[in-house]
């Protein structure tokens, strides 16, 4: 098996270029690769589901544990030939910017995974160097195995290459040139999604063909070669508890969800329905749960106020106490109205007091442990969970049911609302790092479904 990480000193290296590119190689190649994204991110993963037409997974030692983390990474790259994981923000950088708890390396030191550093060299020469040793001696086994050098030119690489071995005593696998034809937007929440990228798969299929040229691949896939994992903790859906159908919002508003925790709810026993805020104009039948979760909804804030019947139906589910989760845009979305990007207010499903309003920056961004002050659908009292937040929008009324606290400068804030059949909020959950989340919900959904079916 193939396996390896990619990446870099910084962000803005074009670790997702360089990523999806070899992606599509290997893929072309015949060695039916896999990907898996370090830390908390949506959109890099759609980028290499784009590439693969399968699965791409995240790796987040702050939302899950080490063995954890080892259980996932096996169960999702088995039966591939090769398995790409990419990195987060800076090499070393993790939580709260002053740790390596929950960086690149630590997930590379947790499954020791060689490592290919992705260098764009502008502005410096021999100085990169040593930025590169510097990165190989910071920790005592770094696990970079490799060089590639991004957004550099053919002559600029012929003389980098052979200095850059020289010095580090690292082989350089190949380069990119700068490709305006394959560049990838970005806004205020980072890249485009995949699917509002035109032509996004000639784009990545134009980095593939020139990494064929510009990638010493038999070199790779020597340095990269690897035993294959067993795995030892798969799980089939429906071990726990008996079949439940949870509606899951799946478009272009909601489009933010982790494939392991949706994996989580079918280990607990859900069969998950899809259906759209946007376009249907009911809720899947014969449901028993509800989940709503991040995305853009501030961008489709008017098609969402005009489908006024998917508006009814979901207030009237939650209301009438049909187990519910909603995170992020979800939770925007059960707010009375919401403010869209040009500031312009809509009304939304009414179950929530709040208000989604624009802010200039990010607000409350980062990891933190959400608390719970009760039981409720998800949680016991006392409990303390891993969550994430990254967003723009706030909400005049963020509730009160929770204490979240950042977990470096213990900074907190009350948050969340949360019920019996409820769970609302920014904080985006990981079920799949903490499977008893995914038990309870199912088995709310499953008890709701079966005191429906009993009154009929």
């Amino acid at each position: 098996m193939i396996e390896f990480m990619i990446a870099a000193p910084a962000s803005g290296s074009g670790k997702t270029a360089v990523t999806c590119g070899l992606l599509a190689l290997l893929a072309k190649k015949g060695y039916n690769p896999c990907a898996f994204k370090c830390g908390p991110d949506y959109i890099d993963p759609m980028f290499h589901r784009s590439v693969l037409g399968v699965e791409s997974h995240n790796l987040d030692l702050f939302l899950c544990g080490e063995e954890r983390l080892r259980n996932l990474y096996t169960r999702y790259s088995s039966g591939h030939g090769a398995a790409v994981s990419e990195g987060v923000m800076g090499f070393y950088d993790g939580v709260g910017g002053s740790t390596d708890r929950a960086s690149a390396w630590h997930v590379a030191d947790t499954l020791g995974l060689p490592v290919l550093l992705v260098v764009r060299p502008k502005g410096a020469s021999l100085t990169i160097s040593a930025l590169i040793k510097g990165l190989c001696s910071f920790r005592k086994d770094s696990h970079i195995k490799g060089i590639f050098l991004n957004d550099c030119s053919p002559m600029l690489y012929s003389s980098l290459a052979p200095m850059l071995e020289k010095e580090t005593g690292l082989p350089v696998l190949g380069y990119l040139p700068h490709m305006e034809e394959a560049a990838f937007e970005s806004r205020h929440l980072g890249l485009y999604t995949a699917g509002e990228i035109d032509g996004l798969v000639h784009r990545i299929d134009c980095l593939a063909d020139k990494m064929e040229q510009t990638v010493d691949l038999s070199r790779l896939l020597s340095l990269f070669s690897a035993a294959q994992r067993h795995p030892t903790d798969v799980q089939s859906p429906g071990w726990f508890l008996p079949q439940t159908r949870i509606a899951v919002a799946d478009d272009r508003a909601f489009c933010f969800v982790y494939s392991e925790t949706l994996d989580a709810l079918r280990d607990a026993g859900a069969d998950l329905v899809s259906f759209s805020p946007l376009e249907d104009e009911d809720l899947p039948e014969d449901i028993g749960g509800l989940y709503l979760p991040g995305g853009y909804p501030e961008l489709y804030a008017r098609e969402l106020s005009e489908n006024k019947k998917m508006r009814r139906a979901i207030r009237e589910a939650v209301i009438s106490g049909m187990p519910t989760v909603a995170e992020c845009g979800g939770f925007l979305y059960l707010g009375k109205r919401l403010e869209d990007a040009n500031g312009d207010v809509y009304p939304m499903a009414g179950v929530l007091p709040g208000e989604g309003q624009r802010k200039e920056k990010l607000v409350r961004f980062g990891y933190a442990g959400l608390t719970a002050k009760e039981d409720s659908l998800l949680f016991l009292n006392g409990e303390t969970v891993p969550v994430h937040e990254f967003h723009y929008w706030d909400s005049t009324k963020n509730g009160e049911d929770f204490t979240a606290c950042k977990p470096v400068s213990e900074r907190n804030w009350q948050c969340g609302f949360s019920r019996r059949s409820l769970y609302a909020g920014f904080p985006h959950l990981y079920f799949a790092g903490n499977p008893m989340l995914a038990k309870r919900f199912v088995q709310a959904a499953a008890d709701y479904q079966k005191n429906i079916d009993n009154l009929l």
